[in-house]
Parts: C-alpha cells; sequence; structure tokens
C-alpha cells in the first residue's frame, strides 16, 4: 500500500459516501471504489459495509482510522520539513568570528537579521582564532566564518567583503607619544610594536615611516592586544572600530596622521556549499 490508499480510506471513512468521497479527492467513483478493493484484499479484512446510500466503517475500518490518520499526519509533517529544509528555512550553522566582527556590530547586524529571517534555524556562534578560521571552515568545522582582510584563503574558499575601516592607534597614556600634537609613521620607528592577528596596518604604518617595525608579543585577540599595551609593552595599530569598545586604564587611542593603510571584515564560506540554510545565509549577506 501507498500513502494515497491512506489518503482514500480517510476520505471515504469521513464522507461515508464514495461519491463524495471521490468529489473531495478529484478522481472517479470505480477508481476509488478499485483502490479501497485493492487496499481490502490486501489486508484481508473488509473496511467499509457498502449500503445503498452510504457506507460504514467495520471493526477492521475503525482500527485503521486512528492508524491511517497518524501515517498521514507523519508523512506530510516529514514532507512539509524536507520542503522547509531545502528552502533553508530549517537547519544548523556554526558560524566563527575575530573579536572585530563584534566590536563594528556587523555580526549582532547579520545573525539578529538571519534569526528573525529565518527562526527555526539554530546558530552556534563562536570566536576563534583567525589563523586557524578558513582552515576550519574548509574542513567544516565551521560553516562560515568573519575574518579581518586583507587575507590568503585556501583554495575552495571565497568571501564576501564588508565594511572597510581605517587604523588607529593604541598607545600607553605614560608614552611620550601622547605629548606630540599629532603623531605620524614616522614617530613610530623606535617603537615595539604589538601584534594584532591581522598585522598588514602595522606593516603599512611602518612602510609609510621608512622603517622596519620592532616586532612584539602577539597573543591572539584584541583585548589582549590592548592589555599589553597598557602594560608598557608597546604600541598597537588596531582598528577604528576598537575604539569606544575596548577601553582599559591607561590606554589611548590616537589617530595616525597620513596613515593610509585600511582593512575590512569579510564573511568566507566554501565555494560550492550544499547546506541550503549556510546558502540562505550567504545571500542575506550579499544583499544586505
Amino acid at each position: 500500500m501507498e500513502i494515497r490508499h491512506f489518503r482514500y480510506f480517510l476520505a471515504v471513512a469521513r464522507q461515508r459516501n464514495f461519491t463524495r468521497a471521490a468529489e473531495h479527492l478529484g478522481i472517479a467513483p470505480p477508481t476509488l471504489s478499485r483502490q479501497i478493493q485493492d487496499m481490502e484484499s490486501e489486508l484481508g479484512a473488509r473496511l467499509f459495509l457498502r449500503q445503498q446510500r452510504d457506507v460504514k466503517l467495520t471493526e477492521a475500518g475503525v482500527a485503521l482510522v486512528i492508524e491511517a490518520e497518524a501515517t498521514v499526519r507523519q508523512f506530510e509533517c516529514a514532507q512539509r520539513n524536507a520542503q522547509r529544509a531545502g528552502r533553508g528555512d530549517i537547519g544548523h550553522i556554526e558560524l566563527g568570528y575575530v573579536a572585530s566582527a563584534v566590536f563594528g556590530g556587523v555580526l549582532q547586524k547579520q545573525v539578529q537579521a538571519f534569526s528573525r529571517e529565518c527562526p527555526d534555524v539554530s546558530l552556534n556562534v563562536r570566536e576563534s582564532p583567525m589563523a586557524t578560521l578558513p582552515a576550519m571552515v574548509l574542513d567544516g568545522r565551521f560553516d562560515m566564518g568573519y575574518v579581518r582582510s586583507p587575507m590568503t584563503l585556501p583554495e575552495g574558499l571565497d568571501e564576501i567583503r564588508l565594511n572597510a575601516e581605517g587604523f588607529v592607534l593604541a598607545v600607553s597614556a605614560e608614552s611620550w607619544l601622547c605629548r606630540l600634537p599629532d603623531i605620524g609613521p614616522q614617530h613610530l620607528q623606535n617603537e615595539t610594536f604589538i601584534l594584532p592577528e591581522q598585522i598588514t596596518g602595522t606593516l603599512q604604518v611602518a612602510a609609510q615611516g621608512g622603517f622596519s617595525p620592532t616586532l612584539g608579543a602577539q597573543p591572539g585577540g584584541l583585548v589582549a592586544v590592548i592589555a599589553l599595551v597598557s602594560l608598557g609593552q608597546g604600541v598597537a595599530v588596531v582598528p577604528e572600530s576598537v575604539v569606544g569598545h575596548v577601553g582599559l586604564p591607561g590606554v589611548l587611542y590616537r589617530k595616525i596622521s597620513g596613515c593610509e593603510a585600511t582593512s575590512w571584515l569579510s564573511l568566507i564560506y566554501r565555494r560550492f556549499e550544499k547546506s541550503a540554510a549556510v546558502v540562505r545565509y550567504i545571500e542575506q549577506v550579499k544583499h544586505s
């Protein structure tokens, strides 16, 4: 028997009349009668007592109604869930990010917009070291990730370029640099640079100043970088979005005069993504 047999059976059981049930189903009465006869033959039991104007369920028919209704409901539920999964309405996403995606508000805005659109897709959002995030997306530990670019991506990953921003200097309030009316790249040649995960800003500032930078520790996330600055271990070239979001005692943020260095957030993802929920998130970001 197929699911249509259960639907035919339930239509007759509810209408108590083959003609009305056939009209409801959109099939010819003889076709419906043959389908019910096939069911009875397969089950080895009569389902209906046929009378002149209507039909009545037998004991076997009464017993089958409950199971048939449950079977049809389960089938329709499975069908709806498969369709929703195919549209990306349900599913699960593992999303990685670097801290500056939070400081600039990009992560919050895009995750909240997606959750409003697809409330039944669960998102597990985790901060991750930027150096390992692309490989984790590539091997499936993350579905997507927010990173600070420019960076070289492994083959098989693509990116959506998001908002660009410049850099500022994080400097100890006790530093002689704070007494300068303007801090230019040339003033930093004797400083030790605490390195964030994205070192492009540091290298570009040094290139503009015409010197090779003295490199200090690279402690990881931006909060850890600013913490070392607050301890007087060096200066740091960090994204502008940090200002107003990471405030530690003894740390000032100063503009670097003439600094042309920029960076931007990117959403990275697998080039041939198959998950409908992930594809839907990617498309939303592209059109946001």
